[in-house]
């Protein structure tokens, strides 16, 4: 179990490095005007989706073995809050995915400004989710 738990925590952490970065480049996307900027970041942001991708279904997988394999927290409050807030952040995940598509296709709509602060969302969501699996306040 505490392989698992290893496995879950790594790709956790590495999930979310990609869910702090991507918006940034979102940010940079947003303000540049150059073709050339455009395709390197563009580019970037597909590739470290791609990842991110990745890493979310083996931290998701590796939660879920632990979750139903060996009833950690099963039942109990706290980690019913947890898993809707992780839920939130699958869904954090696929809209930045939407967002990603709407650059790649010039459809953008949104300011860099909007993106610092849609960049915040996952810093937000970690401490909830931390303290909920930490401080266990249910």
């Amino acid at each position: 179990m505490l392989w698992i738990k290893t496995l879950h925590i790594v790709f956790v952490t590495s999930w979310f490095a990609g869910l702090f970065y991507l918006p940034r480049i979102f940010v940079n996307l947003a303000q540049t005007r150059d073709a050339a900027t455009t395709a390197c970041l563009l580019g970037m942001a597909t590739r470290l989706y791609r990842f991110m991708t990745m890493l979310a279904i083996v931290a998701v997988a590796a939660g879920l073995w632990l979750f139903l394999l060996y009833d950690l927290g099963r039942g109990q409050a706290w980690m019913h809050a947890k898993l809707l807030f992780v839920l939130l952040l699958i869904g954090y995940h696929c809209a930045c995915g939407r967002m990603l598509g709407r650059f790649a296709s010039g459809r953008n709509t949104h300011s860099h400004t909007f993106y610092r602060w849609f960049n915040e969302v996952p810093v937000i969501l970690l401490v909830i989710i931390v303290a909920l699996v930490v401080v266990r306040p249910f």
